[in-house]
């Protein structure tokens, strides 16, 4: 049984369309020709102006600000490569949005992580390509394939060659007891030692530090997270390391969500660097001098050619 389509196709929605064209460029293709704009009511419209019939179709489509639209472009898009007969259909989704709510934190609590992973399956994608998810056990939520690439082994070579002659001052610090982890991968790989900050959210976009443990005193800091909203978390943990004696802090994300105060807060931060992966797309006013920006092009280049093959894709997790 064929079980991909006959050709590879790249399309894309407008949530991130630079890194749709950079992904194809590394597979010698242009992103296809596809319009995806609002009727005078806000009715969101596809229109595919190419024959997909039978082709291994890959949708680039981060469900970022603005949520709503983004994946409901997401999901009219997949229902249209579907109806025009392509033979496989990639949800390629570098941020999962809604993945914050993966489970029942208290009574009456919707789990939206899960009816998203619906509404993509009901649309009908045959599998979905995505990048460090809020929770990974969201992979569960969907009665398809998940490909879940890691940002760590971008961002650690970064900070193995920045770090190069002083790793030994080098502590990884865990913002909070989610991202363990997640720190503990990144610790690894730059053979460093880890810590972790203990917080408490008393509710959403608030945290209060409560304790740090492990030894940051006179250390250069790397803070690691999976995403940064508000900014909140990184920066008050920032100035508690500071507060404990670090010397430099320096922080990375894999989704640089930035809403609401978060620029302000950054630039106010004692945090001398924020590195971040292009998986969200960095309008004019989110960007900064603090904040470097390394793309994500390449590992899922090389995933989508890896499935489009039916060749594994788990050495790009190493």
């Amino acid at each position: 049984m064929i079980t991909h389509g006959k050709n590879i196709k790249i399309f894309s929605g407008n949530s991130n369309k630079e890194l749709a064209n950079n992904i194809a460029a590394k597979l010698g293709l242009k992103v296809g020709d596809a319009t995806v704009g609002v009727f005078s009511d806000g009715e969101i419209f596809v229109n595919i102006g190419e024959t997909v019939r039978g082709s291994d179709v890959f949708v680039v489509q981060s469900t970022c600000y603005p949520v709503n639209d983004n994946l409901m472009e997401l999901l009219i898009m997949i229902d249209a490569f579907k109806r025009a007969s392509a033979g496989r259909i990639t949800a390629v989704i570098p941020y999962y949005g809604y993945a914050r709510q993966d489970r029942k934190a208290k009574a009456r609590d919707p789990i939206s992580a899960k009816l998203v992973a619906d509404l993509i399956t009901s649309a009908g994608a045959n599998r979905v390509l995505t990048m460090d998810l809020h929770a990974p056990q969201i992979q569960g939520f969907f009665n398809i394939p998940v490909d879940h690439l890691l940002g760590v082994p971008i961002l650690c070579p970064y900070f193995a060659e920045k770090f190069k002659d002083n790793l030994d001052d080098v502590v990884v610090v865990s913002p909070d007891f989610g991202s363990v982890t997640r720190a503990r991968n990144f610790a690894q790989r730059l053979n460093v030692p880890i810590a972790i900050i203990d917080k408490r959210r008393p509710k959403a976009n608030v945290a209060e530090i409560m304790n740090i443990i492990g030894d940051v005193k006179d250390k250069t800091v790397i803070l690691v997270d999976d995403l940064i909203d508000t900014a909140g978390t990184i920066t008050q943990g920032a100035q508690a390391l500071v507060d404990k004696g670090a010397k430099e802090i320096y922080a990375c994300c894999t989704h640089p969500v930035l809403s609401g105060p978060a620029l302000e807060r950054i630039e106010n931060s004692p945090i001398k660097e924020l590195v971040v992966l292009d998986t969200i797309k960095l309008t004019d006013d989110k960007k900064s001098g603090k904040i470097k920006v390394l793309t994500v092009a390449n590992i899922f280049a090389d995933a989508i050619e890896r499935i489009y093959e039916d060749i594994s894709v788990s050495p790009l997790f190493i």
